[in-house]
């Protein structure tokens, strides 16, 4: 940096002397005044308060710092779901446990997630929910969204007011793969998306005595099986104009340009056909306890109930849980939610299905393009099915979810079938997956056919939505079941009055209520008495005699029910939906007395007299 020179003498000094003097004492002083900037600048930092880091931008319906990070835009394997759930139960060991309930038939744990807080009680106290996923091992989003339901839960906890009321008040058993062997099969085996939809085991479909002899081939080793197609000028069918990789018939008197040949192949076994005789085939969701029939009425039956022993753990951890109240079984797909009965001769009683339709109809909210129906007759009948067992053998408010819907292709009105139309599909996957979701037509030599083609539909499209849809489909069916939980019974004890009537007697008035829209029992649980009726019992340390019980759904008790026997615990069949029962009795005795409620599907609850 240059100055200007003094051109003029000041006192009488030299002017070039002066011109010096000034240039150095400026620079000196310049070099100080910086020197002083820096360490007040230092100086006035020091003392400057730290900076609080800055919270994340919160999303909501997500954990802002969870514990367990994870991605719900992809699906996890079985090592990775139960690595998932290790490190959740690690987390959090005071909301979560972990056990396996028995192992499959490729040696695999199948795993149960209990998710409550403990301090609150044991799990076999307070109302429960069961929730499984993947009962069909080829529908694999729905193990994702029991994982993402438990992940929500342990990581909401402490963010989310309603969670953390839900995991006070009830008891979380989810398990997320209920056939994990056939699930990894179809993670990294060639199939369709169709497949396997049965076990593991061996089992001889063509009844030639031997055992999955004639499976599928994966002929060009894309990781799918596709179809095959020959070229052939008399044939029904040919390349669809705007998407070349679907086949569609010719009209009459058209020839067309391909024989289709079925499903990618080859005849194994020799005997003439393709592929009759592949994983299975017993069907893991036939095989429940309840109006099962056996093979040659309902297909994939098996042998007898509980004969596959996947279920049959399944069965004995339900079974010694009867606080279960609700249940949700994830399948896939065609965005439905089910409800029993299954077969058109089954019945569920008025007063429970008026319960069902209430949730029902709210799940048709919450899951946009889904619609609530009944499996006999909406949808087809089902015989030995899993959502039978739990209500009619159990008791248990149960629901079925068939996950993704084709209404998410381009979110317009209507609903064709299962999957949405072929052109449907093909435009999805055009414009949408970018071509991702079909392999292009390819020519190989086939040991039976000579040269044909094969291509089509990849195994990972179709039954299961692309990443950007996944997560949506998980957090909307968790959002559900959370409400389905949060609808299940929970008892509590109003008031409590006492009334003197004079002579040593009193009357002692409870009113018991249940304010959730679930009774303490269905009709079906009543009628089979498959759990122990309702408890309210009254004691007092100075109370020496019941003398009479009366209970009624009214406060006159203008027709009043009298329990004869053991007077002081009061047996109440059930506490209905949003329901009100007054319970009175006459007793001997003085000091304050406490009214004792135990429910087995609504918890328990007291209340001393006021």
């Amino acid at each position: 940096m240059s100055y200007p020179t003094i051109e003029k003498p000041v006192f009488g000094c030299n002017s070039h002397w002066l011109s010096q003097w000034h240039t150095r004492s400026l620079v000196k002083n310049l070099g100080l005044i910086a020197v002083l900037c820096f360490c007040i600048c230092q100086l006035t930092t020091a003392q400057e308060p730290a900076k609080k880091p800055k919270t994340p931008y919160q999303t909501i319906g997500t954990p802002t710092t969870p514990k367990v990070p994870a991605q719900w835009n992809r699906y996890h394997d079985y090592t990775e779901s139960t690595k998932l759930l290790h490190d959740l139960a690690a987390a959090y060991p005071e909301y979560a446990k972990l056990q396996s309930v028995g192992g499959t038939y490729g040696k695999r744990e199948m795993w149960v997630l209990t998710i409550t807080n403990f301090a609150k009680g044991d799990d076999k106290d307070r109302p429960a929910m069961w929730i499984d996923g993947a009962i069909h091992a080829n529908e694999i989003q729905a193990t994702e969204v029991v994982l993402y339901t438990a992940w929500t839960l342990l990581e909401m906890r402490g963010e989310n007011e309603t969670i953390k009321r839900l995991l006070d008040e009830r008891v979380f058993f989810l398990m997320p793969m209920m056939s994990p062997d056939s699930r990894d099969a179809h993670f990294y085996e060639a199939n369709t998306t169709h497949s396997p939809r049965s076990g593991q085991r061996p089992f001889d479909d063509d009844k030639d005595g031997l055992v999955d002899e004639d499976g599928p081939d994966d002929l060009d080793g894309d990781g799918s099986i596709t179809m095959m197609r020959v070229r052939d000028k008399n044939g029904r069918y040919k390349a669809h104009p705007d998407y070349p990789n679907l086949m569609i018939q010719v009209k009459e008197g058209e020839k067309g340009e391909y024989t289709l040949l079925g499903q990618e192949g080859k005849d194994n076994d020799g005997d003439g056909r393709v592929n009759e005789d592949g994983d299975g085939y017993y069907d893991p969701n036939r095989d429940w306890g309840w109006n099962w029939q056996p093979d040659y009425i309902q297909n994939g039956a098996h042998r007898y109930p509980y004969s596959i022993l996947e279920n049959r753990h399944v069965a004995d951890f339900i079974t010694s849980r009867p606080n279960i109240a609700g249940a949700q079984s994830y399948h896939n797909a065609g965005g439905m939610i089910l409800r029993g009965p299954g077969a058109k001769e089954d019945s569920f009683e008025g007063a429970d299905l008026r319960v069902y339709d209430v949730m029902g109809k709210r799940a048709a909210e919450m899951l946009p393009g889904y619609r609530y129906m009944n499996i006999a007759n909406d949808l087809y009948e089902v015989w030995g099915g899993e959502v039978d067992w739990l209500h009619q053998s159990r008791g248990v408010w149960t629901f079925t979810n068939e996950l993704f819907t084709p209404f998410n292709y381009f979110r317009q009105p209507g609903h064709d079938g299962f999957f949405g139309s072929s052109e449907t599909q093909h435009m999805f996957d055009k414009y949408m997956l970018l071509g991702d979701g079909f392999s292009p037509w390819k020519e190989i030599e086939h040991p039976q056919y000579g040269k044909i083609e094969v291509g089509g539909m990849r195994k990972n499209w179709i039954r299961q939505p692309p990443s950007f849809l996944l997560e949506e489909e998980c957090h909307r069916n968790m959002a559900f079941t959370l409400y389905h939980a949060d609808s299940l019974p929970l008892v509590s004890v109003q008031s409590v009055t006492a009334k003197d009537l004079g002579n040593g007697l009193r009357e002692v008035t409870a009113i018991i209520e249940n304010p959730k829209l679930v009774p303490t029992h269905s009709w079906a649980d009543v009628q089979r008495k498959i759990t122990p009726p309702d408890m309210v019992e009254l004691t007092g340390k100075d109370l020496k005699k019941v003398v009479l019980a009366l209970k009624s759904n009214e406060p006159f008790f203008r027709s009043p029910t009298e329990q004869k026997r053991d007077p002081a615990a009061v047996k109440l069949d059930s506490i209905g939906s949003y329901g009100v029962t007054y319970v009175r009795w006459l007793v001997e005795g003085t000091g304050p007395v406490e009214v004792n409620v135990r429910s087995v599907k609504g918890g328990r609850a007291s209340k001393a007299s006021e």
